[in-house]
């Protein structure tokens, strides 16, 4: 306990618990949707909640659309709305964050459009192909989501 400058049983024991299950920063769950195509059952996407911080009451959201003939009809949007939805009512989140790489505008344009808000840069925040390159933050507060 002296070592680790807890001040008493229950600031250690919570400690032994973080230690055991592994600290919240590296143990973080996910939840993972697939997109299939009613017709055929192909799988043409993915979509969830990733760095699930139920401590905190947030999680950041990503997605992809893997056939590129599916893309920029609206699947996607469909998927955010349902995965929204399920991550503020079925887990209790306050907040649903994305990042996005600047250039990306299809992925920006489906954030604004899901009434997320850009809040930040993140300088040199990921390395990509040799570089380094920003992410933009945004965020989906749960205060003001129409259920």
């Amino acid at each position: 306990m002296q070592l680790l400058g807890h001040r008493n049983d229950e600031e250690f024991l919570k400690e032994q618990e973080k230690q055991q299950k592994g600290y919240a920063t590296y143990n973080r769950s996910f939840l993972l949707f697939l997109l299939h195509e009613k017709e055929s059952g192909i799988i043409i996407g993915r979509c969830g909640l990733h760095n699930w911080n139920p401590e905190h009451f947030r999680a950041e959201i990503g997605y992809n659309m893997i056939e590129e003939n599916f893309k920029r009809k609206g699947f996607m949007s469909e998927a955010l709305e349902a995965i929204i939805a399920y991550g503020f009512s079925e887990l209790n989140l306050n907040r649903i964050e994305a990042l996005v790489a600047p250039g990306n505008v299809p992925s920006i344009r489906l954030l604004v459009k899901n009434n997320f808000i850009q809040e930040a840069v993140l300088k040199q925040h990921y390395f990509h192909e040799g570089k380094f390159e920003d992410s933009l933050v945004f965020a989906l507060l749960r205060e003001g989501y129409d259920f």
